[in-house]
């Protein structure tokens, strides 16, 4: 960036400890760089985060996510904030799947290599599917920046509505009929076109502010970085071409020559923030729910559902937890029918029978994630702004990833490699 003086490059103040931030930050340390991290919450993590829940008496995720072995800057970050010993791994890609409207069950299973030889064995395949709906995959991928994802599948197919349909739901939170089917296609080709060897799931011991968000803060207070919670950013003053002044209402930072800033907040605060910033303006939401379950569970970590209102069960200790994407259809649901539809989602896909609705806790967001459509795809911005000492992330901006782990970590690295460069 033009801004600084390359050979005494001042501080850089990064706005949001979530993972864009955190991964942000923990680069810039680690090249030499000052930093001041600020978080408008008591805590770091943002949508990534674990806390004690008193209803449940034990300790959970605010929301499910998954981490894979493929997961480039995910797996990058992991070894440089020193947290892999916080995850256990599994060590074949094995995805699990119940359809309740049969109770027909069925295991994905990638072969290691990147030759999908899985695909010419049905055994290995979502069930029901043959070879030639494989081929989907690239048509989607090469499909024009207008085209949705049932523009390019065919939605009677068994294949649409056991692979594309909850791939596209799960990853992209975004309904078929409205995601971008060149995103799809690109997520799938870095996913399951990588092989069974870059789809190894990852799992926390403990939680996600155990794993991604703890050991960073502990870096950063190693490095010398200051993080300062309560800081809530009201408004920017610019001068010129440059950032001046940052104000968080009781305090007010004046930037010194060489002074660079990251703004890792939410879309709808960035554009509060900046004048005449494009980004994504529509959201989807989520919804989770977690159950207190000390009975017997599945052998897998997780398993996939068909025809539900839950989508997957995530199997974690004394906890039995549940995630719904794309959810504008029952976000407004009192949480207690919620509670007891996805339970009994849960105990037809673990095999419990009629077993009571335990302890509950149901966890909405409603604006979860940006809608993955092509128009939304288009409003993403790059790392670099008008201003010379400021630039984004977030998983919002044009990572070329949809807002996952994933999505926010390489933004935070990118925006670092924008101010080295």
């Amino acid at each position: 960036m033009a801004s600084s003086d390359q050979t005494n490059p001042g501080r850089v103040h990064v706005i949001g400890a979530g993972l864009a931030g955190l991964a942000a930050a923990t680069r810039l340390v680690r090249a030499g760089r000052q930093v001041t991290l600020y978080e408008a919450a008591s805590q770091a993590g943002g949508r990534c985060r674990s806390y004690d829940d008193a209803e449940l008496g034990c300790r959970i995720d605010n929301g499910n996510h998954l981490i894979v072995s493929g997961n480039v800057a995910a797996m990058a970050y992991i070894s440089e904030i020193g947290a892999a010993s916080t995850f256990a791994s599994e060590d074949k890609a094995i995805y699990p799947f119940v359809d309740l409207a049969s109770n027909e069950r069925w295991s994905v299973r990638p072969t290691e290599g990147l030759m999908p030889w899985w695909l010419l064995v049905p055994s290995r395949r979502t069930k029901g599917t043959s070879l030639l709906d494989y081929l989907d995959a690239e048509k989607l991928a090469r499909a024009s920046e207008h085209a949705v994802v049932t523009d390019i599948v065919d939605k009677r197919k068994v294949a649409f509505r056991r692979l594309w349909a909850p791939l596209c739901v799960a990853a992209l939170n975004t309904a078929p009929e409205e995601a971008s089917a060149q995103l799809l296609g690109r997520l799938f080709k870095d996913t399951f076109g990588q092989g069974g060897a870059a789809l190894h799931p990852l799992f926390p011991h403990v939680g996600l502010s155990e794993s991604l968000v703890d050991p960073a803060l502990a870096q950063l207070s190693a490095k010398g970085a200051e993080v300062m919670f309560g800081h809530r950013l009201r408004s920017l003053t610019f001068s010129n071409d440059a950032v001046t002044h940052l104000d968080f209402g009781k305090t007010e930072v004046t930037l010194a020559p060489g002074d660079e800033v990251v703004l890792a907040v939410t879309a709808p605060v960035a554009t509060d923030l900046l004048p005449g910033l494009t980004a994504p303006d529509s959201f989807r939401a989520i919804v989770n729910a977690h159950f207190r379950w000390s009975g017997v569970v599945p052998p897998r970590p997780f398993i996939g559902v068909i025809g539900g209102t839950a989508e997957w069960v995530f199997v974690k200790p004394g906890i039995l937890s549940t995630t719904t994407s794309a959810a504008e259809a029952i976000i407004d649901l009192p949480a207690e029918e919620l509670a007891a539809r996805l339970w009994r989602d849960v105990a037809a896909a673990c095999d419990l029978g009629n077993a009571a609705l335990p302890t509950w806790r149901v966890v909405k967001e409603k604006r979860a994630t940006f809608a993955a459509t092509p128009v939304q795809l288009r409003r993403r911005p790059g790392p670099k702004t008008s201003w010379s000492n400021l630039v984004l992330a977030g998983d919002w901006t044009d990572t070329g990833w949809p807002s996952t782990i994933e999505g926010a970590i390489q933004s935070g690295f990118t925006a670092a490699a924008a101010l080295a460069a």
